[in-house]
């Protein structure tokens, strides 16, 4: 398959993020009513399996939240839990706060609740949400919305780079000054290189599960990719970036047919977690420069959907003009002769 004769594949349905329940789901038992409760058998296996996978997971539950909190804790396993929602509140409400401060789409989720009503009511408001009764858990590990195709060097660390991001978050709450500033303090570097044989199962993973930040929607399995790498006629781009809290892993992927006097950039994309940070910016303005110095022509195929409407800005932000449109399909050109700088809140490392 060639860039030219791509199309937008049927996605499979890769679920990021479990939001469990507690009582009677997690554990046997109800908090307020029972003095002992314990975890149900295989709960914690299955927790750790499917963080080893890329898997996360958060707490949905109708209590105070010290008292789940502390049982947690006190069964070892309160840290494989981001954002947990635990107040009195709606279910619907916990799942919609979970995908925010993810940021990932509530399609990605996966609610999980002994409970009838409960899932009944998430599904009536976030029907994209898939809801599985308690009963399911020994079949959690066998389901193949919970089976990526790779297993990559960053799914075990996926948890581990959204506490990074929290602690990130925390610390942007605290500062008192203009955003900028704040993204000095970060000391992020951002690095761009040619994809090798041992980035292309997280290349291809992001293409699948890169759904908001995707300026085509192509999806590309390892051999497509492997091509890639391999052709005279294509450039494939992996970008990284990290900061002085961690690395938030390979986030980025640029796709761009290098034929003749054109460049076509066929899939940029970038994982939603570094969507504040300037990075499709910093990455545009790196090709332009690459182009210009090439003096050859820089083009982008950009297909619309309903989330990816951000990635339009970015290119028009970018000096980045429509110049043909074939149904969702658009053809933009840039102005290469416009000189734009780099921000000075981020180190590029590029070849």
């Amino acid at each position: 398959m060639t860039a030219q004769n791509a199309s937008v594949k049927q996605r499979i349905r890769q679920i990021k993020c479990i939001v469990w329940d507690a009582d009677n789901t997690l554990w046997d038992g109800t908090l307020t009513e029972d003095t002992h409760v314990t975890l149900r058998a295989g709960v914690t296996d299955t927790i750790k399996e499917l963080d080893q996978r890329g898997i996360l997971h958060s707490i949905a539950s109708k209590n105070d939240p010290e008292p789940v909190l502390e049982k947690l804790r006190e069964f070892g396993i309160a840290d494989y839990f981001l954002y947990p929602q635990i107040h009195w509140g709606t279910k619907s409400e916990s799942i919609a706060a979970v995908a925010q401060s993810l940021n990932i789409g509530i399609d990605s989720l996966a609610f999980i609740d002994d409970q009838a009503f409960e899932r009944d009511e998430v599904a009536s408001v976030h029907n994209s949400v898939l809801c599985l009764e308690a009963e399911t858990l020994p079949q959690l590990l066998k389901m193949q919305e919970l089976k990526p195709e790779f297993i990559t060097e960053d799914s075990p660390r996926r948890r581990l780079m959204y506490m990074s991001d929290q602690a990130r978050n925390a610390a942007e709450a605290r500062f008192n000054g203009p955003s900028d500033d704040f993204l000095a303090s970060l000391g992020m570097t951002l690095t761009l290189s040619r994809a090798g044989e041992s980035d292309l199962a997280r290349a291809s993973e992001l293409t699948l599960r890169t759904n908001q930040l995707n300026t085509t929607g192509y999806t590309y399995d390892f051999d497509e990719l492997r091509f890639f790498t391999q052709s005279a006629d294509h450039m494939l781009l992996v970008a990284e970036l990290e900061d002085r809290y961690g690395s938030y892993g390979k986030i980025g992927l640029v796709l761009i047919d290098t034929k003749d006097s054109l460049w076509t950039i066929r899939l940029l994309l970038m994982s939603c977690r570094v969507m504040s940070r300037g990075v499709g910016g910093v990455i545009i303005n790196y090709l332009r420069n690459l182009a210009r110095s090439k003096g050859v022509k820089l083009q982008a195929e950009f297909i619309a959907n309903d989330r990816n409407r951000m990635m339009y800005a970015t290119y028009k932000f970018n000096y980045f003009n429509e110049i043909s449109q074939d149904g969702p399909r658009v053809l933009l050109e840039n102005d290469l002769s416009v000189i734009q700088a780099f921000p000075a809140y981020m180190k590029l490392v590029a070849p």
